[in-house]
């Protein structure tokens, strides 16, 4: 199943952008619109299935909650919607390179793409966090960095959650 596109990039969305509208969202659309956060049909069918929410924290919590029950399938699932942290436009090309050969080097252990939650970090940091992240992340144990990823995993869909419900900075 290909990821729909993100509520921001439809010029005509039908997709929720308010817990009211996700709330009240059919349920195509409510699945639609979470896995755009994270591309995994259990965790986006049991916050479906959960709904109303009161409040955005009983969203985030549920999601949370479900998010920590993915299983090893769930987890290949939603890391088979992923794609590597986007750098800035103004990073270099050697950057881009050993972020590539760092990638190379973690997908061959694992057999996945390295995720890892950018949120909190300075645009100019990015980098730096991204390969700090592989390098240390490449010492792990698979069943160590299963559960890494899972928490990064949990930490993306949280934030992208909060972005495409527009409650990032809204002070909810």
């Amino acid at each position: 199943m290909a990821i729909p596109a993100l509520p921001e990039q439809s010029r005509t969305s039908r997709y929720p952008h308010s817990l009211a509208g996700f709330n009240a969202a059919s349920p195509d659309d409510a699945s639609h619109t979470l896995l755009a956060c994270l591309h995994s049909l259990h965790w986006s069918r049991r916050l479906t299935d959960h709904r109303p929410y009161p409040d955005v924290d009983s969203l985030l919590a549920a999601s949370d909650e479900a998010a920590y029950d993915l299983t090893p399938g769930d987890l290949a699932e939603a890391l088979a919607g992923e794609s590597l942290p986007v750098l800035p436009d103004d990073t270099y090309e050697a950057a881009h390179m050993a972020l590539d050969a760092a990638h190379a080097a973690y997908e061959a252990r694992f057999g996945h793409v390295f995720v890892i939650c950018p949120d909190g970090i300075a645009p100019d940091e990015v980098l730096d966090h991204v390969l700090a992240g592989i390098r240390s992340r490449l010492t792990n144990d698979p069943e160590e960095e299963r559960v890494v990823v899972a928490e990064e995993l949990r930490r993306l869909a949280r934030g992208r959650l909060l972005g495409v419900l527009s409650f990032r900075g809204a002070g909810l």
